[in-house]
């Protein structure tokens, strides 16, 4: 039996965190190591444990869930975040992208999904409420426009990465929000092959999560979403 995933949750209010606490106790592949209450705290207890996940709010006292992402990706880079949050904004979310989350939730996700999330994200995939991930791929392809009408960028370094042509496969297949077992039904590979592509692209490009490396795509007009 595979080793649980190991939690670390933080938000400022108490009731929450116990509840969501109480949750993923029952599973039987997870395990809650710790809590926090602020940004600050999430970040000592993170280096600390060093947990498979972390579970952030956006919105808390002393360092809010943003900053805090950001502080964990840097001092401890294995560990996933997942922003559990009841902010709908666009500017939230991109920031989380930019940050290095691996997902993004709105508290009105029902509590029996958080599980699944917390497994996906830990395999790797990423997982936005579609709502949230409609307004995602709506500002990608927005800033692809931008790009398209805007001044002219400057060069790309000579070093700049390239992917290769089954790696750019695989991330336009991931900026639509497939999953590792639907990009590999897709291209008639392995799930494996897959999660190996999704690292290869993410080491490529220096970047710590899917939802990132899309942004990044976008940006540096590697791919096109409509």
């Amino acid at each position: 039996m595979s080793e649980a995933i190991r939690v670390l949750i933080a938000d400022d209010h108490t009731l929450l965190r116990r509840g969501l606490a109480v949750v993923l106790d029952t599973e039987d592949d997870i395990e809650v190591v710790g809590e926090a209450s602020d940004g600050a705290e999430a970040v000592h207890k993170a280096e600390e444990l060093t947990p498979d996940v972390v579970i952030l709010d956006v919105r808390m006292p002393d360092t809010d869930g943003l900053a805090a992402c950001a502080a964990i990706k840097r001092s401890v880079p294995d560990v996933k975040v997942i922003m559990l949050t009841s902010s709908d904004e666009e500017s939230d979310l991109y920031e989380a992208v930019k940050s290095g989350a691996s997902g993004y939730l709105l508290k009105s996700v029902l509590p029996h999904t958080i599980p699944d999330a917390l497994r996906a994200v830990q395999r790797g995939e990423s997982q936005v409420t579609p709502s949230m991930a409609a307004k995602l791929l709506t500002g990608f392809a927005a800033l692809a426009r931008g790009a398209d009408a805007g001044p002219e960028p400057a060069p790309a370094a000579p070093t700049a990465p390239k992917l290769t042509d089954r790696e750019m496969e695989v991330l336009k297949l991931v900026a639509t929000g497939r999953n590792n077992r639907e990009i590999a039904k897709e291209l008639f590979i392995t799930e494996n092959t897959v999660k190996n592509h999704v690292r290869n692209i993410l080491e490529k490009l220096n970047l710590h999560s899917r939802m990132e490396a899309v942004v990044y795509a976008v940006r540096e007009k590697l791919l096109e979403i409509t």
